[in-house]
C-alpha cells in the first residue's frame, strides 16, 4: 500500500490509538506512545507536520514488528478504506 505523504505526526499519534498506543510523553517537537498490548512497546515520533516518508516507514516498521504483522498489513489497517 502505498503510504501518505502528508501525514503529521499528530496524526499518526491518533490513528496508532486505534491499537492501543498512549502519549506517555512529550519533549520538544517528539512525543513518545506506549502501548501494553502484547507486551509493552514504545515508539518515539516526532511531531512533524509533514512526517518524511522514510521516518514513517521506520515507524510502522517497529509498530508491526511489535504486533507480529507486516508493514503493508499495518498500512492496509491504518490507512485502508474508510480511514
Amino acid at each position: 500500500m502505498r503510504l501518505p505523504r502528508d501525514e503529521s505526526g499528530q496524526q499518526l499519534a491518533k490513528r496508532l490509538e486505534g491499537l492501543g498506543y498512549a502519549t506517555t510523553r512529550q519533549k520538544g517537537s517528539h512525543m513518545r506512545l506506549t502501548t501494553t498490548q502484547q507486551g509493552e512497546h514504545h515508539v518515539t515520533i516526532p511531531a512533524h507536520n509533514p512526517l518524511r516518508l522514510g521516518t514513517l516507514r521506520s515507524i510502522l516498521t517497529d509498530v508491526a514488528a511489535h504486533f507480529g504483522m507486516t508493514r503493508d498489513e499495518l498500512a492496509d489497517q491504518l490507512y485502508g478504506a474508510g480511514s
